[in-house]
């Protein structure tokens, strides 16, 4: 009889609601109705989040009148990529396994499609051991290989 001490309390309560029961709509009138302060708050964009944005300004895109786009990778730069995959006998899903990349993202490397990100390009080069680094200059790409040989390609603007 030692645990019941006449000196201690034991209190008895319920638990508290559950996140997900806090959340629910229920919940919710319920403590409006009851007085208490209630906040909430909503997710934004939360079904668009995506793992490589584009950091080129958008909004000053937008805001030109003239016909504007982003710049797309090169198909010279594309064509060095697949080479490289196929001489380390990869697959598109073998390297965007091996980069932890999608396969789409590098499908739309090699065809022209996507819009350069250094980490992705980075990320490709070491996979495939070869320089994949370009710059542009107005109307040229300044093209950098594995032996640090410069090519100049004209790209016609659209």
């Amino acid at each position: 009889m030692a645990e019941s001490d006449w000196d201690t309390v034991t209190v008895l309560r319920k638990k508290g609601p559950t996140a997900a029961q806090a959340k629910s709509k229920q919940a919710i009138t319920a403590a409006q109705r009851r007085g208490e302060e209630v906040q909430t708050t909503k997710k934004w964009a939360a079904g668009q989040n995506k793992q490589h944005l584009v950091t080129k300004n958008t909004a000053k895109l937008d805001r030109e009148t003239e016909e504007l786009h982003h710049d797309r990778v090169p198909l010279e730069v594309g064509k060095v990529i697949q080479q490289g995959r196929q001489e380390k006998g990869l697959t598109q899903k073998d390297l965007a396994t091996k980069i932890n990349e999608k396969p789409q993202v590098i499908a739309d490397y090699e065809c022209g499609r996507a819009i350069p990100n250094n980490q992705v390009m980075g990320k490709i080069e070491r996979a495939i051991g070869k320089s994949v680094i370009f710059f542009q200059n107005k109307n040229y790409y300044y093209y950098l290989d594995s032996v640090n040989h410069m090519f100049i390609f004209y790209h016609e603007q659209v």
